[in-house]
């Protein structure tokens, strides 16, 4: 069902927000100081292509320095794409059955404006266990 999804979701909105991200991608790549919101924007981008069977979930170490990253992606690029997602999704809600895909893609919106200090994770895996502190020689799946 999720790759029914998935591949609906490719041509009503995935490609279009999958280019938004990565036109932002290549801009932010331009200098050298803002390419680690290149990269986010990139990492983003294959989420808004594919988005089904995965979360988006927020990194227990991130800490002040992808917050204040945050605010100047929000400057940048994040309220322009997030007024993509609600576009997106408005028009995808006109139709009873898009309506689904326009709640995901106002749902990724969110992600949109502050991405930074997040990490994009399959839904059956347990996003605190990559981040978790283990005595040494205990096993980590």
């Amino acid at each position: 069902m999720r790759t029914i999804g998935n591949i609906l979701w490719l041509v009503f909105a995935g490609i279009w927000m999958f280019l938004a991200y990565v036109l932002a991608g290549i801009i932010m790549c331009i200098l050298i100081i803002t390419i680690p919101f290149g990269i986010a924007s990139f990492r983003i981008a294959g989420y808004a292509l594919w988005p089904f069977g995965r979360t988006v979930v927020s990194k227990p170490t991130s800490g002040a320095l992808a917050g204040i990253g945050n605010v100047i992606w929000f400057i940048f690029a994040g309220l322009w794409i997030a007024i993509g997602h609600v576009i997106t999704g408005v028009i995808l809600c006109i139709f009873i059955i898009t309506i689904p895909f326009g709640i995901a893609s106002f749902k990724m919106a969110g992600i949109a404006i502050f991405p930074l200090g997040k990490s994009i994770v399959p839904i059956g895996e347990d996003p605190t266990s990559q981040y978790a502190v283990r005595p040494i020689g205990t096993p980590s799946q």
